[in-house]
């Protein structure tokens, strides 16, 4: 009989939710993270494992993009890509100093802050393009902040860059797409090699995770050509939503 409750199990689970909102619009984190959470995982390291467990499919969307990648008006990719990484090293040793305590309590504000972004980002991003237009040295500063953000925990984070990059370009954002994949793939995998170096993965569960995202991913993909991305965004935010309320729940109820 199948313990519903087996922590591989949720993993595994977790990691096809996961990466099949990655493939469709994004937020996987919002899923992986919880439920790692939820299976007795400590928040940082399943921060840490969540973000392991996520990069093969951030790397693959990335590689399928490879000969689509330009840089921005005035920012080549090459500045882009290095201020990611250094952005994704800081990140990453920030969380690693974080005291579990701490993180704990962080974690729900974290994510609100993620659904937040991720319902309303694009939306915001085009208000602000009429009325705010930001320099090219002034976009690597945000870059390397993002990439930070990205480190130390990363949810919506492509949502992010993509807002900032439409005060700079006019671009569309199907145009952002490949830029906003290589780059997050960039920044979570510089912090996963610090995370396994630093000893914070939980390798089975890391590993079900990964599984299962792969498997989401591929699936989801082909899935992905025929859903209205407005819709699925509206979906993915209300899901979002809900795990975060249990997560505030969970830490302050």
């Amino acid at each position: 009989m199948i313990d519903l409750f087996d922590p591989l199990l949720i993993a595994a689970v977790a990691g096809l939710i996961g990466g099949s909102m990655n493939a469709i619009a994004g937020g996987g984190s919002f899923v992986t993270l919880p439920a790692l959470v939820a299976a007795g995982v400590p928040s940082v390291s399943a921060n840490a494992t969540s973000t392991v467990a996520l990069v093969p499919s951030a790397l693959a969307s990335a590689y399928a993009y490879r000969h689509d990648f330009q840089g921005f008006e005035g920012v080549s990719m090459k500045a882009m890509a290095a201020v990611s990484v250094l952005g994704g090293i800081a990140g990453a040793l920030l969380l690693m100093s974080t005291p579990q305590r701490v993180f704990d309590v962080l974690v729900p504000f974290l994510l609100a802050f993620g659904t937040i972004v991720f319902a309303f980002g694009r939306q915001a991003g085009a208000w602000l393009r009429t009325r705010v237009s930001i320099s090219p040295p002034t976009v690597l500063v945000f870059q390397f902040l993002l990439g930070c953000y990205g480190g130390y925990f990363g949810g919506a984070v492509g949502i992010m860059m993509m807002a900032t990059w439409s005060l700079l370009t006019t671009a569309s954002l199907a145009a952002m797409q490949p830029a906003r994949n290589l780059l997050n793939a960039a920044m979570n995998a510089t912090a996963s090699i610090l995370f396994i170096v630093g000893g914070l993965i939980y390798w089975k569960p890391m590993l079900a995770m990964l599984v299962g995202a792969i498997v989401g991913g591929y699936f989801a993909a082909r899935l992905a050509r025929k859903l209205d991305p407005a819709k699925a965004r509206i979906g993915i935010s209300c899901l979002n939503a809900c795990i975060t309320a249990l997560m505030f729940w969970k830490t302050f109820g």
